[in-house]
């Protein structure tokens, strides 16, 4: 694999929700969530927010390629409430991807245990032996050609968690840089983006629905 180029996208990310609470936004494609490794990837999602935002806390991540909602606290009690409804597995998400095929099935459900894979690093795989407990529930919205969109609902959050389970499912995110091959990586992005957050507002206790449409 050839040497990664970080190449951020100049584009703003549009705030989709703020209080004093928290901050939602729409992350687009090729933007780190936050700093890498190294000055050249110091350009990254919540070091633009702190401009606007400097009191910014991190939540969750989004992965470089893929877009979409992301939330931020702005307040440390906010942090961490936020933080035990994602632990706890209370937060609902919704994304939309691309894939290469058509699913033999209209819905469906894998349930795969994941682990790194070490030598090929920041590859995820399966692993029955060591591997962390994941699960991912999908379902066809349409075929589009020779691919196929679908919705899909994490229950877990691991790392590369969709792009892992689509590709055991046979059926990989068009222009996945890492687990797609041949004319399913020929894409400009990732087709792959989190639409959907619902989650407990951390001062209020009302409910929210945090919704972003895919882009492409």
């Amino acid at each position: 694999m050839s040497e990664f180029i970080y190449s951020p996208p100049q584009a703003d990310a549009p705030i989709l929700h703020v209080d004093d609470d928290l901050l939602v936004v729409d992350k687009p494609a090729g933007l780190l969530s936050v700093p890498g490794r190294g000055e050249d990837r110091a350009d990254c999602l919540i070091a633009r927010l702190r401009a606007e935002f400097p009191q910014v806390l991190l939540v969750h991540r989004l992965d470089l390629d893929t877009s979409g909602v992301i939330v931020f606290a702005l307040t440390p009690q906010a942090q961490a409430h936020l933080g035990r409804q994602f632990e706890n597995r209370r937060v609902q998400k919704r994304y939309v991807a691309v894939v290469s095929g058509r699913p033999a099935e209209a819905k469906g459900r894998v349930d795969l245990p994941l682990i790194v894979d070490w030598p090929n690093r920041p590859r995820q795989k399966v692993c029955h032996e060591t591997g962390r407990p994941a699960q991912t529930d999908w379902r066809v919205l349409r075929p589009e050609g020779a691919n196929t969109r679908l919705r899909l609902s994490p229950l877990t959050g691991r790392s590369h968690q969709l792009r892992v389970h689509m590709l055991a499912l046979g059926h990989p995110i068009l222009g996945d840089p890492l687990y797609a091959e041949e004319e399913a990586a020929d894409w400009p992005r990732l087709m792959l983006h989190a639409e959907e957050l619902r989650l407990t507002h951390p001062q209020t206790g009302a409910p929210l629905r945090l919704r972003a449409p895919a882009p492409f």
